[in-house]
C-alpha cells in the first residue's frame, strides 16, 4: 500500500482529493517503532507531526512523582501537530506503547508544499483544527477526574434576554472591521464577518453560556475580558482561560456538535463580544468554496495554546496531589 492510500484510510484525511494525498505523501515517511521506544522528548524543538497507522502511543510528562500520562492515542490519531502549528517546544514525551507504525510529516518539506498549494494548506489546517479541538475537549473532561465529590453549583443566570433589544448596545461596522483587520484577514473575510456578526454586551460576571449547553455560535472578544471556566466537583470553579480583544472562543461545539465542555462569563469589568453564527463560520471555512486560511491558522493557534495550558494545569495538580489523581484514559 502506498503512502497516499495509507493516509486515505483515516477520517482525518477523508476530505483530501487524490491529487492532494499524492502531494502530501511526498512529505511523509513511514516509520516503525518497537514497544517502549521513545519517539519524542519533552523540550525538543522539532515540529514533525505524526499519524498513527497502527499501534499505540502514550504522551506523558516526567515529574518528581513519576510519569503523568496526558493522553494515550491509537490508530487514526494525530500527535505532534501542536508544535507544527505554534512552533513551540514539545510539551511532553511520546512513547510507543507497543509495536507502532507512524506516518511522519516532515515540517520543512510540508511547509514548502503548503506555501505553494493554498488549497492543500486549508485542508491540512482543517484537519489539525479538528484534531486539536477533540484533544481539548477530552482534556476539559479529564479535569473532573482529580476529584470524587459529586454535584454541581446552581447555574448562574444567562445573559439578559433583552440585552440586544432596541436601545441596547450597537457597534458600528468600522469598529468590527478594525477588529478583524487586526488579525490580518482579507478584505472579503473582514467584510463578511463584520456584516454578519452580532454584538453582545455582557455585564460584569454575566454568563454567556453554561457547560452542557448546545452551541450554535462562535464568539470573538471586542472589549473587556471573558473567562472560560469549568465546575470541578469537590473543588468549585476552575478558570481555564482569560480571553481579551481578538480572542475567539466557543468554536468547539460547532466542530463536533457536542454540548459545551466549559462555561463562559464576562470579567469584573464586563465585556462586549461579537457572535458569529455557525452557518456563517461554515460558509467562511467551507472547504468546497473560498475558505479562510488565515482564520484557520488563528483558530489552530488558539486551541493549541489552550491545550498546552490545560496540560500544564493537569500536571500541576498531579504534583500538588503528591502523585495522586487520574491518568489519561485511552483514546476511543
Amino acid at each position: 500500500m502506498d503512502l497516499a492510500e495509507r493516509l486515505k484510510r483515516w477520517d482525518a484525511f477523508s476530505h483530501f482529493s487524490r491529487p492532494q494525498l499524492d502531494a502530501l505523501a511526498g512529505c511523509v515517511a513511514l516509520t516503525r517503532y518497537p514497544g517502549a521506544v521513545s519517539i519524542l522528548k519533552e523540550g525538543d524543538a522539532t515540529a514533525d507531526a505524526y499519524l498513527i497507522d497502527s499501534g499505540r502511543v502514550r504522551i506523558k510528562r516526567q515529574t518528581a512523582y513519576g510519569d503523568y500520562t496526558l493522553a494515550t492515542l491509537g490508530p487514526g490519531d494525530l500527535f505532534g501537530e501542536t508544535a507544527f502549528v505554534d512552533r513551540n517546544t514539545r510539551s511532553g514525551d511520546a512513547v510507543a506503547e507497543e509495536e507502532t507504525q507512524l506516518l511522519g510529516f516532515n515540517p520543512v518539506t510540508l511547509g514548502t508544499l503548503l506555501d505553494r498549494d493554498r488549497r492543500l494548506a486549508i485542508a491540512l489546517y482543517w484537519t489539525f483544527w479538528k484534531s486539536l479541538s477533540r484533544k481539548l475537549r477530552r482534556t476539559n473532561a479529564r479535569l473532573e477526574e482529580f476529584f470524587t465529590e459529586t454535584g454541581r453549583p446552581p447555574d448562574a443566570p444567562l445573559r439578559r434576554p433583552d440585552a440586544d433589544e432596541p436601545g441596547g448596545l450597537r457597534v458600528d461596522l468600522a469598529s468590527k472591521r478594525k477588529l478583524f483587520a487586526e488579525q490580518r484577514l482579507s478584505s472579503l473575510e473582514i467584510n463578511f464577518l463584520a456584516s454578519l456578526s452580532q454584538e453582545r454586551q455582557l455585564a460584569p460576571g454575566e454568563v454567556l453560556f453554561h457547560e452542557g449547553d448546545l452551541g450554535d455560535e462562535m464568539y470573538v472578544v471586542l472589549e473587556g475580558r471573558v473567562m472560560i471556566y469549568k465546575y470541578i466537583p469537590g473543588a468549585g470553579e476552575e478558570a481555564l482561560a482569560f480571553l481579551e480583544r481578538g480572542d475567539y472562543f466557543g468554536e468547539m461545539a460547532l466542530i463536533d456538535r457536542e454540548p459545551r465542555s466549559a462555561a463562559a462569563r464576562a470579567g469584573d469589568g464586563g465585556a462586549v463580544v461579537l457572535a458569529i453564527p455557525g452557518e456563517v463560520l461554515s460558509g467562511i471555512l467551507d472547504l468546497g468554496k473560498v475558505s479562510s486560511l488565515p482564520l484557520l491558522k488563528i483558530l489552530c493557534g488558539l486551541v493549541a495554546k489552550r491545550l498546552r495550558e490545560l496540560d500544564d494545569k493537569l500536571v500541576g495538580w498531579f504534583i500538588l496531589a503528591g502523585g495522586g489523581g487520574a491518568s489519561a484514559p485511552s483514546s476511543p
